[in-house]
């Protein structure tokens, strides 16, 4: 997580990093998605470092929020420095995996959906994977390639660690199906199935 690329050590919470580990094994088996024993740790400690508040949202005259993914990538454009600008990029990628992953749901009726999430998110790893091959830690460019390259099939095995304890039910049916028209999120579509609906796109008709 950023972790990985400051000096010092972020995760305190051993447990709390053996569940998310566990948890997110779990996940990525009935996904059927690999990645790399480096990027399962780095979403690992990602979710555990976000599991505190305080380093998810942003300390405002008006109490803790969380900075809209926009100004996020308007201050990794306006960074003064490369490593600025990596930092915000890193922060843009981890913000939307994070959001899109555990609180997919809560989007419903926002403007801003799962799906943008998934866009910022992805370009946000790429575009710090290129910036990492033209410089000293291109060691690390590898996990936010794959970061980018799976994201969206993360941000479903994610959403499975986050609803490990909700029951789906017919009441979300519109809700997902309008995830997997969005992101074409195979994990919504399987859920679907198990609540009897066999997904469809839909069909634009022109007269």
């Amino acid at each position: 997580m950023q972790a990985d690329m400051h000096t010092g050590g972020v995760v305190t919470a051993t447990n709390l990093a053996e569940f998310f580990r566990g948890a997110l094994r779990s996940a990525l088996a009935d996904q059927r998605l690999a990645v790399d024993e480096h990027t399962e740790h780095y979403v690992v400690n990602m979710l555990t470092l976000f599991a505190r508040a305080e380093n998810l949202y942003e300390s405002t005259p008006d109490g803790p929020r969380l900075k809209p993914l926009a100004q996020i990538f308007a201050d990794a454009l306006e960074a003064s420095s490369a490593t600025e600008r990596d930092l915000a990029l890193q922060r843009l990628g981890d913000v939307s995996l994070f959001m899109a992953g555990l609180f997919a749901r809560g989007f419903a009726r926002r403007l801003v959906d799962v799906d943008y999430h998934i866009a910022m998110g992805g370009r946000a790893y790429d575009a710090l994977a290129s910036s990492l091959e033209r410089g000293r830690r291109r060691a690390l460019a590898h996990v936010f390639t794959e970061l980018a390259a799976k994201f969206q099939p993360l941000v479903d095995a994610l959403g499975e660690i986050g609803d490990a304890a909700y029951v789906y039910s017919h009441r979300d049916i519109l809700r997902l199906y309008e995830i997997w028209l969005k992101t074409g999120s195979a994990r919504a579509n399987r859920i679907l199935r198990s609540l009897g609906i066999e997904a469809a796109p839909v069909e634009l008709r022109t007269h």
